[in-house]
């Protein structure tokens, strides 16, 4: 199992539709790259962002990407849908070098990678979300979400 920590936006709805992808085993909703280890502080330069274990064996960070960059606008800069702020930048995030060559060799291959915003950096550190945000959208899928239904369900088990 390994990891990799995604930002696109609201939370809710990155967890929603990453842990239904082929080979993810669990999602965490948090907080990545901020400057403390609490939720309870204020902003404090975050991402929101989505822990992703995968089995390396089932995808590979690439396949991984390809479904990522289905549900966020990689160009906008600190706005996703109709969140903005810079907690809602988009980013990709590891401990793994080899997961941030992956990132930055599959934007590259892009014929639009010069537009591209998507932050590529080490994983500086990660705070869990709250518990009420944690699987927001399947416990209460009626709430606000800057995906479109279709895609937020695309690869539902």
């Amino acid at each position: 199992m390994e990891e990799i920590y995604l930002a696109g936006g609201c939370l809710w709805g990155v967890q929603e539709f990453v842990r239904h992808l082929p080979g993810v085993i669990a999602t965490e909703a948090g907080r990545a790259n901020g400057s403390t280890d609490t939720t309870q502080s204020p902003y404090d330069g975050y991402a929101e962002c989505v822990r992703t274990q995968f089995d390396p064996e089932k995808v590979s960070v690439e396949t991984l990407l390809g479904y990522f960059f289905e549900i966020i606008d990689p160009y906008s800069v600190n706005k996703q849908g109709d969140d903005v702020g810079e907690k809602y930048r988009t980013g990709i995030y590891s401990e793994k070098a080899a997961h941030l060559e992956a990132a930055r060799r599959f934007i590259n291959r892009r014929e639009d990678a010069d537009r591209i915003a998507v932050e590529v950096l080490p994983l500086a550190n990660f705070v869990p979300s709250d518990d009420e945000h944690q699987d927001r959208l399947s416990r209460f899928p009626g709430d606000y979400c800057h995906i479109p239904l279709d895609l937020l369900h695309k690869y539902k088990r």
